[in-house]
């Protein structure tokens, strides 16, 4: 038997949520049983702690994973204990 739950939330949210709903093809409603039964199954609530209001990288970000798809402004090849010794320093 089906029941509905209702919740208040930024109209906002709901509606970029339906969006993205639709994007991936299915309801609203499919979104939020499936997080439901996972919430259920797993028994914990993980909230993720996002400095950032959007995960849409910048212009600056958006230039470096170019650059990486053609291979171009690389920079130096590092050794594995090269890259430990120079992310250590920072």
């Amino acid at each position: 038997m089906n029941t509905t739950v209702t919740f208040k939330t930024q109209k906002k949210l709901r509606d970029d949520a339906k969006k993205t709903a639709q994007t991936l093809g299915v309801p609203l409603t499919t979104v939020m049983n499936a997080m439901l039964r996972q919430f259920v199954r797993d028994r914990r609530l993980v909230l993720e702690d996002c400095p950032f209001p959007s995960h849409t990288p910048n212009a600056e970000t958006r230039r470096a994973i170019r650059d990486v798809q053609h291979r171009k402004n690389l920079g130096k090849s590092m050794t594995f204990g090269e890259f430990e010794t120079h992310v250590r320093s920072l």
